[in-house]
């Protein structure tokens, strides 16, 4: 009995140990056959949720009430209902209420827009800076309040993922080493094709991070979906925007703006730590990174430009 009741509780012990471990792994990117948002993990994502949710609302009572009047129309007023059509030429009333109905389902949905547009340029008083520069195909990325330590973020080949041959998936197992000795960890993170970069944008969680945003060629747009976040990179002009994420975990974003023949091919990632991982990974971090020359970076990191 007692080794059975051993059993039950080890099983109970690691579902729940699995449980804690994949609620503080989160991750958050576009999956196949989504519909509508990914889960918000900022204030600002969860008010643009909400702003979508009353759009969506809007506009099904709309569509259902034309819906209906078309159908009540074609069936009251076909040739053999009504053999005898009305001249009517106008009806006051119903003019009124065409026009005054639009307008307040207008304004409607101009107060809660308005506010949303403020609330994303005014930016708060930020506990963390970070300079996000776009590349044909890449973006590389500042902290100017850490002795300017500065990285690139390079996809991760789509061999690894396409191509299981041993030698292939030894590359790839060791990229994956790297990107976990990036990240002060002792596993190598879940990597995926397409998304993944061999750095990443690591933050607090909690805590409100001002992004600095230009380009050193092209327009590009940084852009995280869950963080509702999205601002164009243009090249001599430094965009401001900012976010605060509220749970621990790896967001995933693309450039979304048309970028040259390797749009596609500069994914973005942002890891959300607690504060005492974001201190020990910034003493890590500025002891390699810390005013480093573009050049120098690249290599110590052995890694190549596509």
């Amino acid at each position: 009995m007692k080794k059975l009741l051993g059993i039950i509780g080890a099983a109970l012990f690691a579902s729940t140990s699995g449980a804690v471990s994949a609620m503080a792994q989160v991750v958050r990117k576009g999956e196949d056959g989504h519909m509508g948002l990914q889960p918000a993990a900022t204030p600002i994502m969860e008010q643009l949720t909400s702003f979508h949710n009353l759009l969506l609302s809007i506009i099904t009572v709309i569509t259902v009430m034309v819906a209906v009047l078309l159908v009540w129309v074609m069936i009251r007023y076909n040739r053999k209902s009504n053999p005898k059509p009305s001249k009517t030429s106008h009806n006051t009333l119903v003019e009124v209420v065409w026009t005054v109905v639009p307008i307040l389902i207008l304004v409607l949905i101009a107060i809660p827009s308005f506010k949303l547009l403020y609330l994303q340029d005014e930016i708060p008083e930020a506990d963390l800076v970070v300079k996000a520069t776009g590349h044909q195909w890449y973006w590389s990325y500042e902290y100017p309040d850490y002795d300017n330590m500065a990285f690139d973020a390079l996809m991760l080949d789509e061999k690894y993922y396409t191509d299981m041959s041993s030698d292939v998936q030894g590359e790839r197992k060791d990229a994956e080493m790297r990107l976990a000795e990036f990240l002060v960890r002792d596993e190598p993170p879940q990597t995926f094709r397409l998304l993944d970069t061999d750095t990443r944008i690591v933050v607090p969680v909690g805590k409100v991070v001002k992004m600095l945003v230009t380009a050193s060629d092209v327009l590009h747009s940084w852009a995280i979906p869950s963080f509702g976040v999205k601002i164009d990179a243009v090249p001599g002009r430094l965009n401001e925007t900012w976010f605060q994420a509220d749970e621990i975990g790896t967001y995933y974003g693309q450039c979304s703006e048309i970028c040259g023949i390797r749009h596609a091919y500069m994914p973005i990632v942002v890891e959300v730590v607690s504060e005492e991982d974001f201190k020990l990974w910034v003493e890590k971090a500025r002891a390699e990174y810390a005013e480093a020359p573009g050049s120098t970076r690249l290599a110590s990191a052995g890694r190549q430009v596509h």
